[in-house]
């Protein structure tokens, strides 16, 4: 299949919403949820005070490296796994999955940040919006991946897998976006310029995570890896990771 034809089906689908699905993906995605996002910037806090981010295009250039070869690449891959497994009720697929999920991180802070707002996301999903797929996976886990978390509800939900991993890939490089608008700092208007930047490496990583086979899911950042390993000891911090 081309990669024509695989951003006519990624649109098609897109457009196949019902209105609860929608109401749904943008409730889960949005801001407001409790995840705790707000507190957490994936090292990017140590690199600005490394100067290797210092303002709107070096941020913009960062995050698209995160996107399309770091967490961005893998989560988007692990995402769809996730969810055809979720969706098919395969659950020790489903399972060996969300551990490799939980294992894909190259820091204590970055594996905190994805583990802690995954197990809090699917907490209060399932408070608000439960529904029978979700018990059992959260029974099974004692934390969860965020990537993982939101396919399972998705797929739970019947929200469409193609639009469902685009607004993650986005909600996640906009929370790096907000992260860099406090620290570099940067104005709201660079932080827009930056996420209307990142619309084609988003739509990009998407489109290559769901044809990408499980076995060659990986990162290539070892600069970004490196930030958030310094970050566990960066002598003044607003962020956690």
């Amino acid at each position: 299949m081309t990669r024509r034809s695989n951003s006519i089906i990624m649109a098609i689908t897109t457009m196949m919403f019902d209105a609860a699905a929608l109401y749904r993906l943008m409730t889960w995605l949005s801001p407001a949820y409790p995840l705790g996002a707000f507190s957490y910037s994936h090292g990017i806090e140590y690199a600005v005070e490394a100067r290797l981010v210092h303002d709107a295009g070096s941020l913009a250039g960062w995050i698209e490296t995160v996107l399309g070869a770091g967490a961005g690449r893998s989560d988007a891959a692990l995402f769809a796994w996730a969810y055809r497994a979720a969706a098919a009720g395969n659950d020790a697929r489903l399972d060996d999955i969300a551990d490799l999920a939980s294992a894909w991180r190259g820091s204590r802070e970055t594996a905190l940040e994805s583990e802690a707002q995954g197990t809090a996301f699917l907490a209060t999903t399932l408070a608000a919006w439960p529904h029978p797929a979700l018990a059992p996976f959260a029974r099974r886990r004692k934390s969860t991946a965020l990537p993982v978390a939101v396919a399972v509800a998705c797929a739970a939900h019947r929200v469409p897998l193609a639009a469902s991993l685009a607004a993650y890939l986005h909600v996640f490089a906009a929370n790096l976006v907000s992260a860099g608008i406090r620290l570099v700092p940067l104005g709201q208007t660079d932080g827009q310029r930056v996420i209307a930047r990142l619309e084609q490496p988003i739509a990009a990583t998407a489109e290559a995570a769901l044809a990408l086979p499980l076995e060659a899911v990986g990162t290539s950042t070892p600069i970004v890896d490196w930030c958030a390993m310094r970050h566990e000891t960066q002598y003044t911090r607003l962020f956690r990771s």
